[in-house]
């Protein structure tokens, strides 16, 4: 084969790889946020799930806190495909304790099983939400400050020494009123004072199927459909829902895929 035909396939060759090429931003590891960077012309696939690429190039996803296997990035442009496979690393999670809860918050009666049910489908409406917006890209705030984190991402709960559901946010705690502030652009998806298990409840979508929670809240500023930006009050902290004391407590999600936020603080 002479050089000529050989710098020809070298070329096409490292054309096409170019033009599949991605950057991530985050971590493989379990309960991670990740934002890549690729064409914005290429079309891009987590396992099996088509994601949104922004008109410059950006997407999102996350791991779930007790994945066991590899993910799968397919990227295509042009007829031409590729696949990234990425190990995901994992993670030890703590156990936390918590006593003195109302029996009635721990082993809800059956008279409220039909509330929290339709609550739970409110939220899981506003979290599976896949718009256009581009918040996503930029890092989230601490929305609490001078507080104490009490509560960590991926911790097996026992409460009432009964083990219960994984926590999947944090805690930060601080005194009944304190400002919360928003962690990052966003428009306000679900306004709720009083939800059973999280008292005042905010959700925000931030693009692509990424959005923030804030729950236990004493007052929210905030109106459904409202657009905030990062830093801006949105209401204070409290204790209400199922809560020992003022707290608030913020989780990430990627659609129902619940993400650990400390990934995403810049």
């Amino acid at each position: 084969m002479s050089t000529k035909i050989i710098k020809y396939f070298l070329i096409i060759f490292l054309f096409s790889f170019k033009v599949l090429a991605v950057e991530f931003d985050g971590k493989f590891i379990q309960g991670h946020f990740i934002i890549g960077k690729t064409d914005p012309d290429s079309k891009i696939k987590i396992d099996k799930k088509q994601v949104k690429v922004t008109k410059d190039g950006y997407f999102a996803f996350g791991l779930d806190r007790d994945r066991k296997y590899d993910v799968v990035i397919t990227v295509e442009k042009k007829g031409k495909k590729k696949k990234i496979i990425k190990n995901v690393q994992k993670r030890e999670y703590k156990i936390q304790r918590i006593d003195g809860l109302e029996e009635k918050k721990v082993t809800p009666p059956e008279e409220v099983y039909e509330r929290i049910k339709k609550e739970n489908k409110l939220i899981a409406k506003a979290r599976n939400i896949d718009s256009d917006l581009d918040y996503f890209k930029d890092g989230l705030i601490i929305p609490v400050e001078d507080a104490i984190i009490t509560g960590v991402y991926g911790s097996q709960r026992i409460l009432n020494g009964k083990p219960k559901w994984p926590h999947y946010g944090i805690d930060f705690a601080q005194k009944k009123g304190t400002p919360i502030k928003a962690m990052i652009d966003g428009v306000a998806t679900l306004v709720e004072n009083d939800l059973y298990y999280t008292g005042g409840t905010l959700i925000f979508d931030h693009g692509h199927g990424i959005s923030t929670l804030y729950m236990h809240m004493d007052k929210i500023f905030v109106e459904i459909g409202q657009k905030v930006n990062k830093g801006d009050v949105i209401g204070t902290v409290g204790s209400t829902g199922r809560s020992t004391g003022p707290h608030l407590d913020v989780r990430l999600n990627w659609f129902q895929t619940r993400l650990d936020p400390q990934s995403a603080f810049k």
